[in-house]
């Protein structure tokens, strides 16, 4: 298996990160996907990537909830790094209207330049979407072209958004601990859903899955994560394991 989006480098895991990681690998998840959030995670992030090289693999973006009055500084210094040396992606970006709307319009900005990096480099985007579907979806369908690709991570929306992402051709769905939730209504929509579109992911240290919710999550409950998408898909766990492992090879060319 492969976790597609964890936040390993967080403090939630400075008691016992190295432990996490061998129970993320006990439990058979052998690669460890780190999106970026701001230039305070970068050292995090690349330490793990030194330490455990072809398990850990660094992306690099600004997290919307960190756009504020100085995002065009903060864009500057992430793109020195993307200038230097090679990521899997850029990520985690989009737009959270959740929290504040203060910056929306700076979110946006911050969203559409990083889209523009991503295209020149051809490498994908990974999507953070809170309470913004419409407001991406606008920005999507005036800059979505053959050159991006990406995932729309932690993906929470219905069939009407399965099938709207769908039609952008380049997208993959990251599922992660929502969908194990009593009332979730997430399982409707991941039918709709083609496998060859499906990514696993924990976004630990948030979103543990049934029947750790409330608790830190950790990459190695993944295997609820699988478990539950075997239910719904009505497939081996084996198999989710290995198609969304290949799903996640190839859209991040690992």
């Amino acid at each position: 298996m492969i976790d597609t989006h964890t936040h390993l480098y967080s403090s939630q895991f400075d008691e016992d990160r190295d432990e996490a990681i061998q129970r993320a690998l006990d439990a058979g998840v052998k690669k460890l996907l780190l999106p970026n959030v701001d230039k305070r995670s970068i050292d995090g992030m690349f330490a793990l990537e030194s330490k455990y090289p072809g398990v850990c693999y660094p992306m690099m973006g600004l997290h919307p909830c960190s756009v504020n009055e100085h995002w065009e500084a903060e864009l500057s210094l992430l793109k020195n790094w993307i200038d230097q040396r090679a990521f899997i992606a850029i990520g985690e970006i989009g737009m959270d209207l959740y929290w504040d709307k203060t910056f929306q319009k700076e979110q946006e900005f911050a969203f559409i330049e990083q889209i523009n990096w991503a295209k020149e480099l051809q490498i994908p985007i990974v999507i953070h979407a809170r309470d913004s579907f419409p407001e991406i979806y606008n920005i999507l369908d005036k800059h979505n072209d053959e050159r991006l690709t990406g995932v729309f991570h932690c993906f929470s929306g219905n069939e009407q958004d399965v099938r709207k992402i769908l039609d952008y051709q380049g997208f993959m769905f990251g599922i992660g601990g929502v969908v194990t939730y009593k009332k979730s209504e997430l399982p409707e929509a991941v039918k709709h859903i083609p496998l060859d579109k499906l990514l696993l992911e924990t976004d630990s240290p948030y979103l543990a899955p049934t029947p750790f919710r409330g608790k830190r999550n950790e990459s190695s409950y993944l295997t609820h994560i699988a478990d539950k998408l075997s239910d719904i898909y009505e497939i081996s766990k084996h198999e989710i394991d290995r198609i969304t492992s290949e799903n996640a090879i190839n859209l991040f060319s690992l």
